[in-house]
């Protein structure tokens, strides 16, 4: 669809307006004026601007309607709009952003490693119209950040948007509030895969029995957290040293997760050993009484397996500053991956549900990780399972490194404005590696001392799911409300902007966060013991503790937020859309 903008005419070079300048000794610094608290190499760097004049762009291009030559601003003059220095390498593509995105998700990995939840909320129709449902719903978050992130595209993502389209009375605490809750909600998530993973090998390997029913693996906590702390060593040791491959990663990651689904869909359907379901079975079968749960509050707890996966919807937003045109290519990248990721997961959950065994026998597996099982029961022979749920393993590995590298930009941007308790050292950029390396290790150490919970409660991954889950929504509701709010006028300039359908998306995205949030928090099943306890209430009280103590201790006397320079940003990103 053509759109068009009212644009001010241009002079043969667009610069980018900056704070009026003198010309004698006393011309005031960057720092006198309010830009937040950010990064000193950035305000060293750009006091000169202030006494030399504003930047301009020295590569040219045509103006097809005057034939004058003006400078076509990018990614790094939007960036430096906002008031920030452009310190990591844009190096990502539209396809690269979007194999990233569809790796964070992982979809096959992701759905595998939880079918616990709808298994025990319902079955198979909780499995399949649970998935579809909360897809299209995700669909609509995606949609609504996508608009929300072609106006305002830098590595603070939610946070910093929520900051600039919040009334300024109300922005700082706002943009804390969602700030605290994206990177919680990052490390948890990222946490939670390699938890995931972890608990998913031992499963994998116990799909070899030393009698039956008995694995070879007793699965002890400390066997789990060994494993869980080599996984969390190797994902932050490839995304610190390997950073320069990583889209290589990613664009890998694609075709071994079609290879891998397709070899196990091919698989189980023509091998079945103990037969194959009957559709209707497959599309209507319900059956809520493992969960202990009436049947429509059971459905609704199942959904956490369709959640989970689609979680890190947002999370690509974080790497807009190592994207070259992030107001299109990260929007598209989310949408797109969505609705993929619909179709990959129907295709990878039907062909299971066929194969299905007993619901039962399946809740109370000790592993609480039924895949292994289904697929080694019906291909028939341990072999050929581990053979089927090798890609599945490789693509968690994949996941946990992609997950890591969000994670540490988003903890490296908050830190950037101050907000996070010793940010003058998290916010760092390592120039040999390009990446925020104290950043990432602060979010694998304290993944690392969430993850001793596991030694006190073998529920944990509960807590870690349903905290990763539940802060990642609330954080994408944050700038979605305001936006709302506030007659979505911020987004109209976009050039993302969906018109009546981007209302009808952001009001359906918070009618799903406001579900989201008290629903993650229950337990899978009624009768409550202390190993099937739902933590993540616990987790997510102290995240508001912590938050709480740290703002009024410091933040409300001394956070300032991002930078603010609204009409430095408008003219960027007009000069920005009359280049192309």
């Amino acid at each position: 669809m053509s759109r068009s903008f009212a644009l001010r005419p241009y002079p043969k070079t667009v610069s980018l307006p900056l704070p009026p300048t003198q010309d004698d000794s006393d011309t005031p610094l960057m720092s006198d004026y309010r830009y937040g608290t950010q990064s000193d190499a950035y305000v060293a760097e750009h006091d000169h601007v202030l006494r030399n004049g504003p930047i301009e762009k020295e590569t040219k291009l045509k103006n097809n309607d005057s034939g004058d030559d003006i400078v076509p601003p990018d990614a790094d003059h939007l960036l430096a709009a906002m008031g920030y220095k452009s310190e990591l390498i844009r190096s990502r593509s539209t396809l690269q952003v979007a194999f990233m995105s569809f790796v964070l998700a992982s979809v096959p990995y992701g759905l595998a490693t939880t079918l616990y939840y709808p298994i025990a909320g319902g079955g198979p129709a909780n499995i399949i119209w649970g998935w579809l449902a909360v897809s299209l719903i995700i669909l609509a978050v995606a949609a609504s950040l996508g608009e929300i992130t072609s106006v305002y595209p830098t590595s603070g993502g939610v946070y910093y948007q929520t900051f600039m389209i919040t009334p300024p009375a109300y922005r700082k605490i706002a943009s804390w509030i969602c700030g605290w809750c994206f990177v919680v909600g990052n490390i948890t998530i990222t946490l939670s895969v390699n938890f995931a993973t972890s608990l998913f090998l031992v499963a994998c390997i116990n799909v070899y029995e030393s009698e039956p029913g008995v694995g070879i693996i007793a699965g002890e906590p400390y066997q789990v957290f060994l494993i869980f702390l080599g996984l969390t060593l190797f994902c932050n040791t490839v995304s610190a040293f390997g950073n320069r491959i990583l889209p290589w990663l990613d664009t890998f990651a694609i075709f071994w997760t079609f290879a891998g689904v397709l070899a196990i869909v091919i698989c189980v359907l023509a091998i079945a050993k103990n037969g194959r379901r009957s559709a209707e079975y497959v599309f209507t079968e319900f059956d809520p009484s493992n969960s202990g749960w009436i049947p429509g509050w059971s459905f609704m707890v199942g959904l956490l397996h369709a959640a989970y996966a689609t979680s890190s919807t947002g999370m690509i937003i974080s790497m807009c500053e190592e994207v070259r045109e992030p107001s299109t290519q990260v929007p598209k990248a989310m949408v797109a991956t969505v609705a993929l990721n619909t179709v990959m997961g129907l295709v990878f959950l039907i062909p299971l549900v066929f194969v299905l065994p007993d619901q039962t026998m399946l809740v109370n597996l000790l592993s609480g990780q039924p895949t292994p099982i289904i697929i080694r029961d019906a291909v028939g022979s341990p072999g050929g399972a581990i053979g089927l749920l090798i890609p599945l393993l490789v693509l968690g590995l994949l996941c946990g490194i992609g997950c890591t590298t969000a994670a540490s930009r988003a903890t490296w941007a908050f830190s950037r404005d101050g907000a996070i308790p010793g940010y003058k050292l998290w916010r760092k950029v390592n120039t040999k590696l390009d990446v925020p390396l104290n950043a990432m290790m602060l979010s694998m150490v304290i993944q690392l001392a969430l993850g001793l919970i596991y030694f006190g409660a073998a529920a944990a991954f509960n807590a870690f799911s349903g905290v990763g889950v539940i802060c990642l929504t609330l954080s994408y509701a944050s700038p979605i409300f305001v936006s709302l709010l506030t007659g979505r006028k911020q987004v109209k300039d976009g050039p993302f902007h969906l018109g009546m359908l981007g209302t009808f998306c952001n009001v359906l995205a918070l009618a799903w966060s406001a579900l989201a949030t008290p629903l993650f928090c229950m337990p899978t099943f009624r009768d409550v013991t202390p190993d099937t306890m739902n933590y993540a209430s616990v987790v997510l009280a102290a995240v508001v503790v912590i938050s709480t103590i740290w703002y009024f201790a410091w933040g409300k006397k001394n956070y300032e937020g991002p930078p603010t320079h609204e009409d430095a940003i408008l003219e960027a990103r007009r000069a920005s859309m009359a280049s192309r």
